[in-house]
């Protein structure tokens, strides 16, 4: 029995210490959080069937976050996904005769502001089990429509299938909402749905007419008996093309904080106690 009470206190020694090392990581501020999600996107656009309110192409994101005040944070993200189109799935007869498809993977980069309905702690393990919040902001998004024919992959927009020569990286203003779900003083749950408005009616390739001299892959109707006519409508530009991404998010709070006196990054590790003395126990000059 007396050989077990020196056992007992050193167990309870290490376990007390490996509290109070967890405990001061963990009361150390941390205000840089990195995301990571997979999702899907929806295109809206010529090619798209208006019953078909969400789509299940994959997106996959990675980004950066930080809390400007206990209640606002600005991200930046960078998201990977694809978009596709069929007449063969439209409802209409006149999409169907038509005969165009496309599919295009996409790279999205913004920058967005989030308000959080909930403000956090003083600490950042304080946060809320549960909070919503908003965000919006500016992105540019890289394109590139294609179409299969006779088994390949065709890009479309060096073709000028509509005699347009449109550019492959567009603005988009990312908006929308999610909710957060704190899992682990470290870790967040996140579910978000976002708007992406654009300026162009070019993510699918199709937006006005058939000119006058009909470009190769311009026209697909003729492959089932349908031929277009120079100047026919092919697509309606009163509208411009959108897309949605809905994701599933997990964000860490890495073990680093900016210093807002300048000093840039600095790493929340504790500090050895000894540092500051020589192997002969002697204060070291500064």
């Amino acid at each position: 029995m007396k050989k077990l009470i020196p056992i007992v206190i050193l167990c309870s020694l290490f376990t007390t210490s490996g509290h109070s090392q967890s405990f001061y990581a963990m009361r150390r501020e941390r205000s840089i959080i990195i995301t990571g999600g997979l999702g899907t996107s929806t295109y809206f656009g010529d090619l798209s069937n208006p019953k078909k309110l969400v789509s299940a192409e994959p997106s996959i994101n990675v980004g950066l976050q930080y809390y400007v005040t206990r209640r606002i944070a600005v991200r930046t993200e960078l998201t990977w996904f694809t978009i596709s189109g069929d007449d063969k799935d439209a409802d209409e007869k006149g999409r169907r005769v038509r005969n165009l498809s496309f599919s295009s993977s996409n790279l999205e980069l913004n920058a967005v502001g989030i308000i959080n309905l909930y403000s956090n702690g003083n600490r950042f393990y304080r946060r809320p089990t549960f909070n919503v919040y908003a965000f919006g902001g500016f992105g540019l998004l890289y394109i590139n429509p294609k179409t299969k024919y006779n088994g390949e992959w065709v890009a479309l927009q060096p073709l000028k299938t509509e005699g347009v020569d449109y550019s492959l990286i567009q603005p988009v203003i990312p908006y929308g909402i999610g909710f957060r779900l704190k899992v682990t003083p470290l870790i967040n749950f996140t579910f978000e749905g976002g708007w992406r408005k654009t300026f162009t009616d070019y993510l699918d390739d199709v937006s006005t007419v058939y000119p006058a001299t009909i470009p190769f892959l311009s026209d697909r109707g003729q492959e089932i008996g349908n031929p277009a006519k120079p100047g026919g409508i092919r697509g309606n530009p009163k509208f411009e093309d959108a897309y949605m991404l809905v994701n599933a998010k997990i964000e860490y709070y890495l073990p680093w904080q900016i210093n807002r006196r300048g000093n840039g990054l600095i790493a929340t590790k504790k500090r050895n106690p000894y540092s500051r003395y020589t192997k002969k126990g002697r204060l070291k000059r500064r």
